[in-house]
């Protein structure tokens, strides 16, 4: 189903989590082919210190279903590793630090992007 503004694809599900200064979203949409897909999305408030006001920060990302198995595999390592300490069995080792100096880069020049 799309919306009527812009054949935008519309909303079929929406859930929404506060956790402090952040909210995430949880949308799931379908394309044109009727093929569903989920926009993760997280918005913080930030507070520029050049203009004085706050403003919200949007991250989105989208995952598609052909991809929903492997995303869930990796994000439940992930948090196997958190809460354990252990690689989980099979899978590859944790990116090491000087990879994580390149990633953070990007990160914080994503960050810095006012939506």
């Amino acid at each position: 189903m799309y919306s009527k503004k812009k054949d935008q694809p519309e909303e079929l599900y929406s859930q929404s989590i506060s956790a402090g200064k952040r909210k995430y979203f949880f949308d799931v949409k379908q394309t044109k082919a009727g093929d569903m897909f989920i926009t993760i999305a997280e918005s913080r408030k930030v507070f520029d210190n050049e203009t004085g006001q706050f403003y919200f920060d949007k991250n989105k990302m989208f995952l598609y279903k052909e991809d929903f198995e492997k995303f869930q595999r990796g994000l439940s390592n992930a948090f196997h590793y958190i809460e354990t300490g252990e690689i989980p069995a099979g899978e590859a080792e944790p990116m090491q630090a000087e990879h994580n100096d390149d990633i953070d880069s990007v990160l914080s020049d994503i960050d810095n992007i006012k939506i």
